[in-house]
């Protein structure tokens, strides 16, 4: 059997890291949230997350399309309209590699689109990283 959300994570990546931007923002639903990282962080400094499509874009410009990025997914566990998938992020941000390990939650509406996407890291690790 298999997983909407599951799917739809695999090709949010897969879009990702192909930085096909229309392919990718049509997996969302239009008043979909991501929050990437969950909580206040300089990426959201409200920590509601980024919602609608507008916002999407916006989050896809700033984040996905202005960086070198490679997706690992080390493990998957769907669950009823969920999958939460454990992640390794390679990601080149002018000369500076680092790896940006995760939890991305995805949660899909009755069509497949995603709704709700959750992204649990440590914002601090990557500063540090950035800074050594």
């Amino acid at each position: 059997m298999s997983n909407a959300a599951l799917e739809a994570s695999l090709l949010s990546a897969k879009y990702s890291m192909a930085k096909d931007k229309e392919a990718w923002l049509a997996l969302y639903a239009d008043d979909a949230i991501i929050c990437d990282p969950v909580g206040v962080s300089p990426l959201d400094p409200t920590g509601l997350g980024h919602r609608g499509k507008a916002a999407i874009e916006k989050f896809y410009d700033d984040t996905i399309a202005a960086n070198d990025i490679v997706f690992h997914i080390e493990r998957s566990y769907p669950a009823g309209d969920s999958v939460a998938n454990v992640v390794s992020l390679d990601t080149k941000m002018g000369d500076k590699t680092m790896v940006v390990e995760f939890i991305a939650v995805y949660q899909v509406d009755d069509d497949g689109k995603i709704i709700a996407m959750k992204a649990y890291w440590d914002f601090q690790q990557v500063l540090d990283q950035l800074a050594g």
